[in-house]
C-alpha cells in the first residue's frame, strides 16, 4: 500500500503534542476488552471446578501521604505550587506498574501502597532542582513516564527514605529539535510512543519503535529499561536508536552523545541505558529516525514444527534478510490464536508473520521473495497476507484482555528472554516445563505459549505467555511459577530479560548472571552519582542500609 503524499509543514519548534491516554488505573486499557468467541471456550476448559475470580472494585484507600508540609513548600517553589500534590485523585495513577501482580494487588490490597506526592516538572532544569531538594531533605525519587512497567520498575517504594516522590515526566512531552539533515530527533523523555509519532508524522519521519506498551510508554522509558519494538528487526531495538542523553542526577547533569560514533572512552549512555531511574532521571532523548515507508507487504507462513521455524529464521537471519517484523509462533500459541480468531481449520504446525517497509513495490517483493526461498527450503507453507494483517490490527490489544479474563478467574501472564540460537531450544523446553510444573502443583492446568519476535546473527529472543485458572492465593501462585522459570532460564543459559528490565522483580536474579563484581559495578556507579540512595530506591540496584541515608532515622 502506497502512502499518499502530504504537503510538509515548516519545522517550528518546540512543537507539543496532543495530551496524551494514560489508561486506567487498576487495568491496561481505558475499557475492558471484550473477549473473543474462541476465548471464551478457552476459559471454560480452562475453569472445569471451583472460581476464583478477582473482579475491578471501587477506588480504594491509599496509604497517607508522609510528606511533610515544608518538603511540599519546597517543591512547589521548583515547579508551582499546581504541579505538585499530595491528593489521593492524583497519587491513585501512580501505584507502580501493569504487570498482572500489579493489577492483582490494585483489586486486592486496602489500603494501595501510594507515593507520598506527585511532583511534575516541566523541563530539565527543574528536574536537577527537584533531585537537589530531595536528596537534601531525605525524600526518595521515583521517575515515572507511561507506568507501563512489568517488572516492579516504579513501584513506590522509600527504601530508608521518609517519603517518596512519585516524578511525572508528562509536562516535559515535545519534540525539541529535529535535524533532517542527520536524521535526528531530540524529544522531552515524558513523550509517549503515540505523540513522538504524531510530531514526527507531520513531517514526514518515524522512529519505527512499536513494542506492546506503544500506546502509553514514553520514550525516557524506552531508554531506561532497553525497550525492544516490535519492529526490531527492521528497526533495530530501542538503545540501537538513541544517539544522545540528557541526564539529571543527585550529583549533577550529563550530556552524553556527540558523534555518531567514537573512541573517547567507554560510551557512558551505556551507563543510562537500560538504569531504570536508578542512577538519575533521562530528560532528554536523540533518537535516529527514518522517512515514513512508502509501502508495506506482507506474508505469513506455516511451518511443520517450531525447530524447523527456528532454523529457518536463522537461516533468514544470518544471510542479511531484513523483513521489518519476522515472528514465529509455536505449536500452541498457534493452535490458541486460531481458535481465538475463530479458525478452527488452522490448527496444525507453526505459524510465521513479517512485515517489510520499503521505498517501493519493487524492494518490498525482493525482501518478501528472499524470505519466501529460504522458509520454502525448511518445509514452509505460504499463508498469503491474511495473518500478517490480522497480526498487525490487533497487535496492541492482547495486554488488555488480562484484565477482563481475571474478571473471569484466569491468569494470564508474560515473560521473556533470550540465548544463542544453540541454546534456545534447550531454553524453551526447560522454562515451559519449568512454569507447567509450578502452576500444576498449585492445582491448576495451565497453557504455555511461546514466539519469537526478536532475531539476531546469534540467537533470538523467547516471548511466554501463561494462562491458567487463578487459585485462591494468585499472587503467591504466580510468583512461585515466575521464581520456578527464572532459574530456569538462568540454569539454561538465558538472559533474565531480553527487553523487560530488571525493576524489582528481576533484581534476585541479576547476580548469576553479570557476577557478584558486576553487582559492585553497579553499586559504586550508583554511590557517585547518587550518593544517598533517592533515586527509585531498589530497582536494579539493592537499595542502601538507612545508616548511609543523610536525613533518615537510624
Amino acid at each position: 500500500m502506497t502512502a499518499t503524499e502530504h504537503p510538509v509543514p515548516p519545522v517550528r519548534l518546540p512543537a507539543v503534542p496532543t495530551p496524551r491516554d494514560r489508561g486506567a488505573w487498576d487495568a491496561w486499557g481505558d475499557e475492558p476488552a471484550r473477549l473473543p468467541t474462541g476465548a471464551r471456550a478457552l476459559v471454560s476448559a480452562l475453569l472445569p471446578g471451583r472460581t476464583h475470580p478477582v473482579p475491578r472494585r471501587a477506588r480504594p484507600a491509599l496509604t497517607p501521604s508522609r510528606l511533610a508540609d515544608d518538603d511540599l513548600a519546597a517543591l512547589a517553589t521548583i515547579v508551582g505550587p499546581a504541579h505538585v500534590t499530595r491528593e489521593d485523585d492524583a497519587r491513585l495513577w501512580h501505584l507502580g506498574g501493569k504487570s498482572t501482580p500489579d493489577l492483582l494487588r490494585r483489586r486486592l490490597d486496602d489500603p494501595q501502597t501510594a507515593p507520598d506526592a506527585v511532583a511534575s516538572p516541566a523541563a530539565h532544569d527543574e528536574v536537577a532542582a527537584l533531585l537537589a531538594v530531595c536528596a537534601r531533605r531525605g525524600l526518595a525519587v521515583v521517575p515515572f513516564g507511561g507506568g507501563t512497567s512489568v517488572v516492579g520498575g516504579v513501584d513506590p517504594e522509600s527504601g530508608p527514605h521518609r517519603a517518596v516522590i512519585a516524578l511525572e515526566l508528562v509536562r516535559t512531552a515535545a519534540l525539541l529539535d529535529l535535524d533532517e539533515t542527520s536524521l535526528l530527533a531530540t524529544f522531552g523523555a515524558g513523550t509517549t510512543g503515540p505523540q513522538a509519532e504524531e510530531l514526527l508524522g507531520a513531517h514526514g519521519y518515524t522512529i519505527g519503535h512499536f513494542p506492546q506498551s506503544f500506546a502509553y510508554a514514553s520514550l525516557g522509558g524506552y531508554a531506561a529499561t532497553r525497550s525492544s519494538g516490535q519492529a526490531s528487526r527492521g528497526y533495530g531495538r530501542f538503545d540501537d536508536l538513541v544517539h544522545a542523553l540528557r541526564v539529571a542526577t543527585p550529583a549533577g547533569d550529563l550530556a552524553l552523545g556527540r558523534a555518531p560514533a567514537g573512541a573517547a572512552g567507554p560510551d557512558l549512555r551505556e551507563l543510562f541505558l537500560g538504569s531504570e531511574g536508578a542512577f538519575g532521571v533521562l530528560t532528554e532523548v536523540t533518537v535516529r529516525i527514518r522517512p515514513v515507508a512508502a509501502v508495506t507487504a506482507y506474508g505469513a507462513w506455516s511451518f511443520p514444527d517450531f525447530a524447523s521455524g527456528l532454523a529457518a529464521l536463522r537461516e533468514a537471519t544470518q544471510r542479511g534478510i531484513r523483513p521489518t517484523v519476522l515472528r514465529l509462533s509455536d505449536e500452541t500459541e498457534t493452535r490458541v490464536n486460531a481458535a481465538m480468531g475463530g479458525h478452527l481449520t488452522r490448527l496444525s504446525g507453526c505459524l510465521a508473520v513479517a512485515t517489510f517497509e520499503a521505498s517501493g513495490d519493487g524492494e518490498a517483493g525482493a525482501m518478501r521473495a528472499a524470505l519466501d526461498a529460504v522458509f520454502a527450503g525448511h518445509g514452509a507453507k505460504t499463508r498469503g497476507e491474511d495473518p500478517a494483517r490480522s497480526w498487525e490490527r490487533g497487535r496492541f490489544a492482547s495486554p488488555a484482555l488480562r484484565d477482563t479474563l481475571m474478571d473471569s478467574g484466569i491468569l494470564a501472564e508474560t515473560l521473556e528472554t533470550a540465548a544463542t540460537w544453540s541454546d534456545l531450544p534447550g531454553l524453551k523446553t526447560a522454562v515451559t516445563g519449568a512454569l507447567t510444573q509450578s502452576l500444576t502443583a498449585a492445582g491448576t492446568k495451565p497453557i504455555v505459549l511461546c514466539h519469537i519476535s526478536h532475531v539476531y546473527p546469534a540467537g533470538a529472543s523467547l516471548y511466554f505467555t501463561v494462562v491458567a485458572a487463578l487459585t485462591d492465593d494468585p499472587l503467591a501462585q504466580w510468583s512461585e511459577a515466575k521464581d520456578a522459570a527464572s532459574r530456569a532460564i538462568g540454569t539454561a543459559h538465558g538472559t533474565i530479560t531480553h527487553h523487560h528490565a530488571v525493576g524489582r522483580d528481576h533484581r534476585p536474579y541479576l547476580e548469576a548472571e553479570i557476577g557478584p563484581l558486576g553487582v559492585e559495578i553497579l553499586r559504586a556507579v550508583k554511590n557517585v552519582l547518587d550518593p544517598t540512595g533517592i533515586m527509585n530506591p531498589g530497582a536494579l540496584v539493592a537499595p542502601a542500609e538507612a545508616s548511609a541515608v543523610p536525613g533518615s532515622d537510624a
